[in-house]
């Protein structure tokens, strides 16, 4: 009769204890200590063929404990903890592929208005001026500043096939600004 020897997974239990008491001394936390012990016991139960049966079980799983902590933490050492989301957030950009699309219509669009709409959008919209300034440059009255911005806006939306709910993803601001509907004052 022949002693087999005990199955390893076994003795997993009894050094539970040990384990997390290990795993608290390192993290200092005891919701990432469960977590390596949980980590530990994994990773072990899947290696039980890499230990040598007769040797120390209690080593060998301190030895994968401490190895799975000092990998999270390198881990976490290269991440930015965000929990609420608001640092990702932040850094979140769309590309730009799409408003240089959107500006290479909206320049192709642009230079099919008259000179006398592409002066008045550039006036108000681009550069800020009220209609009222914008008028005096031009030596027109407000009223045909007001309608030559709004025949240039409506130009522009049909030129570049902008509905009512259409919205476009422009790269700088002044053409925003150009494009932008602005109530008459």
């Amino acid at each position: 009769m022949t002693d087999a020897l005990p199955d390893p997974r076994d003795e997993l239990v009894n050094h539970l204890g040990a384990l997390r008491a290990f795993a608290i001394s390192l993290a200092r936390n005891s919701a990432t200590a469960d977590d390596l012990v949980q980590d530990t016991l994994v990773k072990a139960w899947t290696n039980i063929d890499k230990f040598n049966p007769g040797s120390n079980m209690r080593a060998w799983l301190f030895t994968i404990l401490r190895n799975t902590y000092y990998s999270l933490r390198r881990k976490r050492r290269r991440e930015v903890e965000d929990t609420d989301g608001a640092l990702s957030g932040a850094l979140a950009q769309k590309p730009d592929h799409d408003g240089r699309l959107h500006m290479r219509d909206f320049n192709t669009a642009f230079a099919q208005l008259n000179d006398e709409q592409r002066e008045a959008l550039v006036l108000v919209g681009a550069s800020g001026f009220s209609y009222e300034e914008a008028a005096e440059m031009c030596g027109v009255k407000t009223g045909t500043i007001k309608s030559r911005v709004n025949r240039a806006r409506a130009r522009l939306a049909e030129l570049m096939e902008l509905g009512d709910d259409s919205r476009m993803e422009l790269t700088d601001s002044v053409t925003a600004g150009i494009v932008a509907q602005q109530s008459a004052a």
